[in-house]
């Protein structure tokens, strides 16, 4: 029998959830993106408004989920309707962006509080010169040395598999220790 596990991807605007699941799902990403209008907003064209989706068969017993939030505050109502029935999820911070980290602390308290599920930091953008060390990221973050904080580059299929693997980790050590 297939076991599927439902993950969010979360984090601010532009921080890499869009192409952190283009880049693992095996299937056609299911996008709302939609142009932005707003001139303080244009640091891309398109925002997602809804959701984006994305399905990874990890093998005959095991297929993930991915559901990518919105990252604006405006589309936040979003967020606890994504959250129902996931098992993990993972927050993802623009390394390159610190003006924006007080923000991703804060959606990740928001998403720790809707379901007290395993979950992971994904540090994005690690290839760009002006990113955050880890270590000085954890302490921006402020988060507890028992939460993974994992390097990541959301374009590259590896490092993605390597942040959802963490993750997948951890639901399964919860779900064991459950039993």
């Amino acid at each position: 029998m297939q076991q599927s596990v439902k993950m969010v991807v979360t984090g601010p605007f532009n921080s890499g959830k869009t192409n952190f699941i283009r880049s693992v799902s095996e299937i056609d990403v299911v996008s709302t993106e939609r142009k932005i209008t707003s001139a303080a907003e244009r640091v891309k064209d398109q925002t997602t408004v809804a959701m984006d989706f994305g399905r990874i068969t990890v093998d005959d017993e095991l297929v993930l989920y991915l559901f990518g939030t919105p990252g604006q505050k405006r589309f936040d109502f979003m967020w606890e309707i994504l959250s129902e029935g996931m098992l993990g999820f993972v927050v993802m911070v623009d390394s390159t962006r610190p003006e924006t980290f007080r923000e991703a602390k804060s959606i990740l308290e928001t998403f720790r509080a809707y379901a007290p599920t395993p979950y992971v930091v994904a540090a994005n953008k690690q290839d760009l010169p002006d990113a955050w060390d880890l270590d000085d990221l954890r302490i921006a973050l402020r988060l507890d040395p028992t939460i993974k904080l994992l390097p990541c580059v959301a374009t590259d299929k590896e490092k993605v598999k390597t942040v959802l693997l963490e993750l997948l980790y951890a639901i399964l050590a919860e779900m064991e220790a459950a039993t």
